[in-house]
């Protein structure tokens, strides 16, 4: 079975960190771009990240604009495990948290193959 498993949420107050995980098993998890989404209550669906596949000599990484310069996503093929590390975090940075793959390439289509059950982040004093 495909599973995609979110891990490393929770709470933390502004100006924190948190480090998500995305523990991948069941599919060919090196032949998959990964993706980071989030949805807070009452808002639509963002995309946050997206890293390509490891078929390329160029590993290409896309970033939301209010993410850049304080979010970084990585993977580790040897684990089957995507990360996303999240450094000064604002209030609004709260909602819950997705990983999801596609194939190969991040498309910006919002419509990956797989998608993780998704973590709770709740950034508050």
């Amino acid at each position: 079975q495909v599973q995609l498993v979110e891990s490393g949420g929770g709470l933390v107050q502004p100006g924190g960190s948190l480090r998500l995980s995305c523990a991948a098993s069941g599919f060919g998890f090196y032949f998959h771009a990964i993706n980071w989404f989030r949805q807070a209550p009452g808002k639509e669906r963002e995309a946050v990240s997206c890293i390509d596949s490891n078929e390329s000599s160029v590993n290409r990484t896309y970033y939301a604009d209010f993410v850049k310069g304080r979010f970084t996503i990585s993977r580790d093929n040897a684990k089957n495990t995507a990360y996303l590390q999240m450094n000064n975090l604002k209030p609004e940075d709260t909602a819950v948290y997705y990983c999801a793959a596609e194939k190969y390439y991040c498309r910006g289509s919002g419509s990956p193959r797989y998608w993780g059950q998704g973590i709770q982040v709740t950034v508050s004093s």
